[in-house]
């Protein structure tokens, strides 16, 4: 195993354990709602006492089945280790250690901001801890131009509403809201914004070393330009390729091993229209 895939699993064993510290040290000790498969594990574990991990991964085994193929098997196993990783420190690590027992708000907003450290974590290194997530990415490569935005957002309201009818907590849906937003917020901050539109300007020596690379690591098209230094009149290629925020930082990091000598510019795209991004709207013609 090379050094840089020992640093990925390494990341990925450290955001499994913050993920999992957030979550149940802080918001299910204090009786915060979650969202997705977790937020219903943590529902069943307030009820009757099942474990929260080996719970997530019972319930991912349907939506692991059908979302196999859509998902591409190096992503697949990788989000099986974290799902079993977050298995083991929230039902065998966490579980033997003190949780947070103060103010429910300080819990709410510490279990917020690390489970959102946690898991951009994960999602930098190419993985995730399944549930919504493989249902979203599964959709997504079937219908790239549906915004998958509100269904998310959706799924999630209906985990925590469903928290707080359950227990009788309405003052739950509040601090549930609070701790996925800041927890949203952490991850797209730490991603440079997760999903938005993203478009990088790549001058290089490699380019079409580098196209490849976006076609391979990410599933996006690009186009090489032809460019020449201002003092140098060197001739160089200048790769354009538009991207979410999350397909950015794979590419920089790519395009950093395949031409360390890149010069990359990274722009937040106001609108992009047309493959894979929003559906290009046609006017009729008179």
């Amino acid at each position: 195993m090379t050094d840089s895939r020992w640093k990925n699993l390494a990341l990925e064993v450290i955001g499994c354990f913050v993920s999992a510290l957030g979550l149940y040290s802080f918001a299910v000790a204090a009786g915060v709602p979650v969202t997705g498969v977790a937020g219903i594990g943590a529902i069943l574990f307030r009820l009757f006492g099942l474990p929260i991990g080996v719970t997530n991964i019972i319930m991912n085994i349907p939506i692991v089945l059908i979302c196999f193929k859509y998902l591409g098997k190096d992503f697949f196993f990788r989000s099986v280790r974290c799902m079993v990783l977050f298995a083991i420190f929230t039902d065998y690590v966490l579980a033997a250690l003190p949780v947070y027992q103060g103010d429910r708000m300080l819990a709410t907003i510490c279990g917020g901001v690390i489970s959102g450290v946690g898991d951009a974590l994960i999602y930098m290194q190419n993985s995730s801890t399944g549930g919504l997530d493989f249902i979203t990415m599964a959709i997504k490569s079937r219908h790239p131009h549906m915004p998958f935005g509100n269904l998310t957002f959706a799924a999630a309201l209906a985990v925590i509403l469903a928290n707080g009818l359950v227990f009788h907590d309405v003052d739950s849906i509040i601090y549930g809201l609070i701790f996925n937003f800041l927890s949203s917020y952490i991850i797209n901050r730490m991603m440079f914004g997760f999903n938005a539109c993203m478009m990088a300007l790549i001058v290089t020596s490699d380019g079409p070393a580098v196209c490849r690379m976006i076609g391979e690591k990410v599933d996006r098209g690009s186009t090489i330009l032809k460019g020449y230094g201002g003092y140098s009149q060197d001739g160089r290629d200048v790769v354009l390729c538009a991207c979410s925020s999350k397909q950015l930082y794979i590419i920089n990091r790519e395009t950093k091993r395949i031409d360390p000598g890149s010069f990359i510019v990274m722009l937040q795209a106001n609108e992009v229209e047309g493959e894979g991004f929003k559906r290009l709207e046609l006017g009729e013609q008179s």
